[in-house]
């Protein structure tokens, strides 16, 4: 037999490193597409936009009363001071999805498949939270081109106090988010996940200064309203639209949002690696 024979016939050994998974980064951006294919849902997009838009019109007639109410800025019309307080409320309701879908995904199995692969699961946290704050912006820059065109919202801070409201909102919610997506985790049902998101938000937002000025309120909603977290944070986008800047209600939105964040991806990060 032939030296060229007999090297062809003898199998080759390839060695090769072990696949040892892609970069964090990488992950995360893989992983927010895999989230993103829900965008492509239109019935998603359409109700998320509506719901808003419907309490927005619902709101605006039903405490349109409150534009006489003690403590009303003088000069305001009442959807340039409800808008900023809606923005603020619905990105709020919006965080309490992150959390569901986590749940869901927890419970359809679909996580348990990913656990198979060399990824961190944080990672799949952080896609989570960047799909809603996209989601999130998405549904309340809508909710304020709707606002303009159908309300006549027209604040005295002009365009660029009503950004800077908007981004306020995204803020707070993306806060909010890491806080129900910890919740999502422990519960790991949608159904439950709902009915907690649901008990959670809508108390904050009627117990706040959201649809009225906070010195019409009866004394004991008063003592709950000046705690109440949400409470700042509408000040803050109320103050950024109607271009009464006060950086006190901003900084303590923004620092309590983090705060939370923190406090959210520690316990979800924690939660989400039992199986």
């Amino acid at each position: 037999m032939s030296v060229t024979a007999a090297t062809r016939s003898t199998p080759q050994v390839v060695t090769r490193r072990d696949w040892e998974g892609s970069s964090f980064p990488r992950q995360v951006w893989v992983l927010t597409g895999r989230s993103m294919q829900a965008l492509k849902d239109r019935r998603l997009l359409v109700m998320s936009v509506l719901q808003p838009l419907i309490m927005l019109a619902l709101f605006s007639q039903v405490f349109k009363g409150m534009a006489f109410a003690p403590g009303f800025p003088r000069g305001v019309d009442y959807i340039d001071y409800l808008m900023p307080a809606i923005l603020v409320t619905t990105g709020s309701q919006a965080a309490m999805w992150a959390g569901a879908g986590l749940a869901n995904d927890l419970k359809n199995g679909a996580l348990a498949r990913l656990r198979t692969l060399p990824i961190s699961m944080f990672s799949l946290l952080t896609a989570r939270s960047v799909f809603d704050a996209v989601r999130n912006t998405i549904q309340l820059s809508t909710l304020l081109l709707g606002a303009v065109v159908l309300f006549g919202f027209n604040p005295s801070g002009g365009v660029p106090g009503t950004l800077a409201a908007l981004g306020l909102a995204l803020i707070v919610g993306w806060g909010l988010s890491w806080l129900f997506m910890a919740l999502g985790v422990w519960v790991r049902n949608l159904e439950v996940m709902q009915m907690i998101g649901m008990v959670a938000v809508f108390p904050l937002m009627f117990a706040s200064n959201a649809f009225a000025p906070l010195e019409s309120l009866p004394g004991w909603l008063q003592a709950i309203a000046k705690v109440n977290p949400l409470s700042y944070a509408i000040n803050g986008s109320r103050g950024l639209a109607l271009g009464n800047l006060d950086l006190s209600p901003i900084f303590w939105a923004v620092v309590i949002s983090c705060v939370i964040a923190l406090i959210g991806a520690v316990a979800a990060g924690r939660g989400i690696r039992k199986p």
